[in-house]
C-alpha cells in the first residue's frame, strides 16, 4: 500500500471514530429496557407514527414479524417487537417464565418507551401475553388490540372447559421436548405452513424456534398452559379484531379464536380459510392488510 492510500485510510478510520464517539442525538432510541426484576429486553423500533408493540409467538422472536413490521412502518405506524425473556437476543434468566411476570414484561416495554394509545398485536403466546397485560394492567394505554392465532383464552381440558386438550396429551409432548426437542421440531414443522411455503421462509423460523433454550421453551408453555385467561376476557375494553385460519393445529379456531370472540365484548373475528398457525407468513399479505385497515380506523 502507497503512502498516500495509508493516509486516506488512516484518514477515514479517524473520521469514523469520530462519528462513532459523537454524543447520540436526544431521540436515540436504546435497543434494549429493563425490566422489574433486572432483566434486560431486546427490542426492534422501526418507523413513526401512531405505535404498535409485537409479542412474539411461543419460542419465536421478535423477528417473526419482520414483514408486518416493514409493512406497517412503511406507512406511518411505529413498530416495536421485542424479544421475550429467554429468547432471541434478550436476557435468560432463570426464573420468570409465568404469565404475570411476562405479562408485566410487556407493560416494561410500553411504559419504558413511554407509549400512550399503542395498538398492541400479539401472536400464539404473544396474544395471551397481551390479554394477561390488559387483565393485570388495565388499558388505559392501549388503543387497539389485534389478536393473531392467540392461544387463548385456555388450553387445558377440565371440567368447566371442555374445549381445551387433556394434561396427558401436553405432558407427552413435553417429554418429546426433554427427549429431543430439534427432532419434534422437524416433525412437526409442515402444519405450521401451508404446502406453497417456500422452504427458505420455514426454515428461518424454524431456526428461530430450535434457538430458544429448551428449559425456556417448556417453562414458557407451561406457564400458557397453567393460566386461565378466561376472567381476563372481560377487561380487554378496546376494539379488538381476532384473525385465526381455520386449518390451524396448534391452536384450534373452536378451542381458541371462537372462545376469544365470545368472551371479549364487541370483538371481531375473521377467519382464514386454509389458514395455518403461521398465517403471518403463510398468509402474509392479507394479514398485513387487515392489521393496517384496522389499525387506521
Amino acid at each position: 500500500m502507497h503512502r498516500r492510500d495509508i493516509l486516506i485510510s488512516g484518514g477515514a478510520l479517524a473520521a469514523g471514530a469520530a462519528v462513532a464517539t459523537r454524543p447520540a442525538a436526544a431521540d436515540h432510541r436504546p435497543a434494549t429496557l429493563r425490566t422489574r426484576d433486572g432483566v434486560q429486553l431486546f427490542h426492534r423500533d422501526w418507523g413513526e407514527g401512531p405505535a404498535v408493540v409485537f409479542a412474539a409467538s411461543w419460542a419465536l422472536t421478535s423477528e417473526m414479524w419482520a414483514y408486518q413490521v416493514a409493512h406497517l412502518s412503511e406507512r406511518g405506524f411505529r413498530c416495536i417487537a421485542y424479544d421475550r425473556r429467554g429468547h432471541g437476543r434478550s436476557d435468560v434468566p432463570g426464573r420468570g417464565y409465568d404469565m404475570d411476570t411476562l405479562a408485566d414484561d410487556l407493560g416494561a416495554v410500553i411504559e419504558g418507551l413511554g407509549l400512550r394509545d399503542v395498538a398492541l398485536v400479539g401472536h400464539s403466546m404473544g396474544g395471551a401475553e397481551v390479554i394477561r397485560y390488559l387483565g393485570r394492567h388495565g388499558s388505559g394505554r392501549v388503543r387497539k388490540v389485534a389478536l393473531v392465532a392467540a392461544a387463548a383464552p385456555y388450553l387445558l381440558q377440565t371440567p368447566d372447559n371442555p374445549y381445551g386438550a387433556p394434561q396427558a396429551y401436553f405432558d407427552a409432548r413435553l417429554a418429546d421436548w426433554a427427549r429431543d426437542f430439534p427432532k419434534w421440531v422437524a416433525d412437526n414443522r409442515a402444519p405450521f405452513f401451508t404446502p406453497q411455503t417456500s422452504p427458505a421462509m420455514s426454515d428461518w423460523l424454524v431456526d428461530q424456534l430450535v434457538s430458544t433454550p429448551v428449559p425456556v421453551a417448556m417453562a414458557t408453555f407451561r406457564a400458557m398452559l397453567a393460566r386461565d385467561l378466561r376472567p381476563d376476557l372481560a377487561r380487554v375494553d378496546r376494539p379488538t379484531l381476532i384473525l385465526h385460519g381455520d386449518k390451524d393445529a396448534s391452536a384450534p379456531l373452536e378451542i381458541t379464536g371462537r372462545r376469544l370472540a365470545a368472551g371479549i365484548p364487541g370483538a371481531r373475528l375473521k377467519v382464514y380459510p386454509g389458514a395455518p398457525h403461521g398465517l403471518f407468513v403463510t398468509h402474509m399479505e392479507q394479514v398485513n392488510a387487515d392489521l393496517e385497515a384496522f389499525l387506521r380506523a
